[in-house]
């Protein structure tokens, strides 16, 4: 960075801007697409339990990133936490799964857009230009997710605050879009649509409850937005948790009442089966239309909260001279870190070439990746509570005995168990595309993971050590 640059982010958000970011990741396209086989895998009842389960994880994990956050709010959240309690290789790994699942959802958005778009206006599609997986691309289907990609990229290059005022309004129009799902479920579903309440055995279950890291990677934005958040620290770690609760709850009503509204095995065969089940309750093909755009706010909400969050994980990997420093560099009037920004929307741009195909096989590669970095944060937490008992600690989850490392081990053993899932011969495990794009993440991350500095101790000042280290290798 040049000396007439800022080196310090923009202290511009508030509680709502906060909340906002972290509720609207989690809200993005998937429940428009995903719920009509969320039903069919494991029924109304069986779904809604997966969602249950898999929200409660996600609550449990999030207790630990709340008083994490509280007590190091600082641009790069799990980066900064694993520094601290394990040293800068396990840091770079969590930082680097957390990006790829960021990046993963990012292209997918990029890819859902245009699809969104194409319900509302048929013709979209025109000049095919090739064939992925059975789906033909056209070239102004893509550039459509082009378009709202070098959109949102130039919007976060703006400015946080400029970022934070776009997600709250969308997120206020997404949760117009939930009431009226509420009330056209009372007022045209149907209780009997709601069979079966149970189908597909644990497979179905599990079928159901694998998607759970994708649908609420999100809360962790707030972390990575910490060092740009005008609010006590306790409250900053206290809406990590109150994230995950409102998710939680718009998962569960989205499934029981899109349940209503038709059978399911309609659901099951239908393009975009929340929107029309939105359009059957109301009994207008324009509700439909009412709920994709209600998708769109979803697509834009997630995007453009994990738009901000990479470009903070991959700032904060540049500022400790993990990654190279080019992505440190700060806007001189903005003093957004627009230099990974545009890295993160370059990625989005190329997305919507790959075809819709894409889209599920998005949804299962960065996943595993995403737990990783869940798992390695929960033994942060652990290995902070015993080393630095003294550690300040402004919210300081389950109270002064310990309450809190009986959290830190369920968190452990959960994000254990849940990538497991993901393996060979489980109920829910990958096909190869998923593996593959997992794959060419971490082999990436490969190259820049043998250049970080090994043998330097974790601890308060290991950021500094590392940058150090880069710095002599670099000026020999």
């Amino acid at each position: 960075m040049s000396s007439t640059e800022p080196r310090t982010l923009a202290k511009s958000l508030g509680n709502i801007d906060a909340l906002a970011l972290g509720f609207g990741a989690m809200i993005g396209f998937g429940w428009v697409v995903l719920t009509g086989g969320w039903l069919e895998s494991a029924g109304t009842l069986g779904a809604t339990a997966a969602m249950l389960v898999g929200g409660g994880i996600m609550a449990v994990v999030g207790l630990t990133y709340a008083e994490l956050t509280g007590s190091m709010p600082k641009a790069g959240g799990e980066h900064n936490f694993i520094l601290r309690a394990l040293g800068p290789r396990p840091s770079f790994i969590g930082s680097w799964g957390i990006t790829g699942g960021y990046v993963t959802i990012v292209a997918f958005e990029a890819v859902a857009l245009p699809r969104t778009v194409e319900y509302i206006f048929p013709g979209v599609s025109q000049i095919p230009l090739w064939t992925v997986a059975g789906f033909e691309v056209h070239l102004t289907w893509a550039l459509v997710g082009v378009a709202a990609a070098v959109a949102l990229t130039w919007i976060n290059i703006r400015g946080v605050k400029q970022a934070g005022v776009v997600q709250t309004f969308t997120v206020l129009f997404l949760l117009i879009i939930g009431l009226l799902l509420i009330f056209g479920s009372f007022a045209g579903g149907e209780a009997q649509n709601m069979q079966p309440l149970f189908s597909g055995g644990m497979a179905g279950f599990f079928a159901v409850l694998v998607a759970v890291p994708f649908l609420f990677i999100g809360f962790d934005v707030i972390p990575q937005s910490a060092e740009e958040v005008n609010i006590p620290a306790r409250r900053i770690g206290a809406l990590v948790v109150l994230s995950v609760v409102l998710a939680t709850a718009w998962y569960v009503m989205v499934v029981l009442t899109t349940s209503t509204a038709m059978p399911a095995a309609d659901l099951a065969g239908a393009d975009i089966a929340t929107a029309d089940a939105f359009g059957a309750m109301f009994g207008s093909a324009f509700m439909s239309k009412v709920m994709i755009a209600g998708g769109i706010a979803g697509i834009l909400t997630s995007w453009n909260s994990l738009l901000l969050g990479a470009s903070r994980l991959i700032y904060s990997l540049a500022r400790s001279g993990m990654l190279p420093e080019w992505f440190a560099d700060l806007h001189p009037k903005y003093r957004t870190p627009y230099k990974a920004l545009m890295f993160i929307g370059g990625i989005s741009m190329l997305a919507p070439f790959f075809g819709a195909q894409m889209l599920g096989w998005l949804v299962d590669s960065g996943a595993p990746s995403i737990i990783v970095a869940y798992f390695l944060v929960s033994v942060t937490f652990l290995v902070l509570r015993r080393r630095e008992p003294g550690m300040d600690r402004p919210l300081r989850i389950g109270g002064v005995g310990r309450g809190g490392e009986a959290i830190g081990w369920i968190s452990v053993v959960l994000t254990a168990a849940l990538f497991s899932l993901y393996m060979p011969g489980m109920p829910a495990s990958l096909t190869w595309e998923p593996w593959l794009i997992f794959a060419v993440w971490w082999a990436l991350g490969a190259a820049f993971f043998f250049r970080v500095p090994a043998g330097i101790t974790p601890g308060v000042d290991a950021e500094e050590k590392v940058l150090a280290a880069v710095r002599a290798r670099n000026a020999r």
